[in-house]
């Protein structure tokens, strides 16, 4: 299958968008992010003055999600618009200049951002309050396209994406990482990160949830673009993001954790997993569970089916069950239909879905 997607008139190889992080500290991690699969990549954070990090500033919080107190890019700006995104741009990369984090920023650096060769000018802030100023300052300054990166740790942040469209931006970025958030190291009672109270802030496969409402939401009330970042892990969370209104796909703490590599493992993953839901392209299934979101709560009753060739009698089923309403008796499956509340818990933990439940 041919991955192509098209994002604000650029054209992309792939709907992998490297979020803006350490992967592509400079030239080198650009081009080699783009290299091994990426459709385009996002640089750090480009301000007045750079970055200077406690130490540690990423750790590793559990399975596929990380904490980091991380901050802008660590590199002067005029080194990223004279030398970074020039050899990036030489090399054929699809640049999207990140700016932030204040209007007066924005104003200093989106020119020259554009001059150095971005495809694309991607807005973060902390504050929603200085986001839609930006995007005015911004849109004076360039005729590319402007992503605006929405924070859920802002307040109202779909109004603000709304606003933020309505003001001049192009396309929405959604989300940033979710915190401020803490993790404690148990043997050295202290935090696992360097930053004031060891604060930071959570990426990876925990926060895809809260990225699939916000992206829902947003893609539910503008045809604008929306980039979709926040968790995807694997080819599943990618499509699952798709379906939500994504029309690309941002991925950052995935490719950290498991090697730059694994963005051409999730390019061949997505090629074989849209074809056997029947998809022929990106654009195909994008958005497409947005006229599926209910309206109301279902109140029916679920159905339960069990398929004894696919069951490995794990006992997930039965382990997951609070209300103890499933047994096996020998081969099957049973279920006990006075004690059943119908949550479903016990269908999402089947590994090879030999349990699959039915809306009636």
């Amino acid at each position: 299958m041919n991955l192509e997607t098209e994002i604000l008139g650029i054209k992309l190889k792939s709907p992998f968008i490297i979020g803006s992080g350490p992967l592509n500290y400079n030239a080198e991690g650009m081009i080699r992010s783009y290299q091994n699969g990426a459709g385009a990549v996002v640089t750090k954070t480009i301000r007045d003055n750079a970055a200077e990090n406690p130490y540690p500033h990423i750790a590793y919080s559990n399975k596929d999600t990380l904490v980091n107190a991380e901050k802008w890019a660590d590199l002067p700006g005029e080194q990223w618009v004279e030398k970074e995104i020039p050899k990036a741009k030489e090399k054929g990369v699809i640049v999207i200049g990140s700016i932030g984090h204040t209007p007066r920023e924005v104003k200093n650096w989106t020119a020259k951002v554009d001059q150095a060769g971005a495809d694309m000018i991607e807005l973060v802030s902390y504050s929603k309050d200085t986001m839609i100023d930006m995007v005015k300052q911004a849109k004076k300054l360039t005729d590319k396209p402007v992503l605006v990166k929405v924070s859920p740790n802002w307040n109202s942040p779909v109004k603000t994406a709304l606003k933020a469209l309505e003001t001049g931006g192009d396309g929405i970025t959604a989300i940033d990482s979710v915190g401020p958030v803490l993790r404690i190291d148990i043997e050295k009672e202290k935090p696992l990160l360097g930053s004031e109270r060891g604060y930071g802030w959570l990426s990876g496969s925990a926060i895809k949830p809260i990225a699939l409402r916000y992206v829902a939401d947003i893609a539910s009330k503008t045809e604008k673009p929306v980039v979709g970042i926040g968790g995807v892990t694997t080819a599943k969370d990618a499509v699952e993001m798709l379906m939500a209104g994504a029309g690309a796909v941002g991925i950052c703490s995935a490719p950290m954790i498991r090697g730059i590599q694994y963005i051409d493992k999730l390019n061949n993953d997505l090629d074989k997993l849209l074809k056997k839901l029947g998809y022929n392209s990106v654009k195909d299934v994008s958005k497409v569970a947005l006229k599926n979101l209910y309206e109301k709560e279902i109140k029916n009753k679920l159905s339960f089916q069990f398929e004894k060739g696919k069951c490995i009698k794990c006992n997930r089923c039965i382990e997951v069950c609070s209300y103890q309403a499933r047994e096996f008796k020998g081969d099957d499956l049973k279920l006990d239909t006075n004690k059943c509340h119908y949550c479903g818990l016990c269908a999402t933990v089947c590994p090879t879905d030999a349990l699959t439940m039915v809306d009636l």
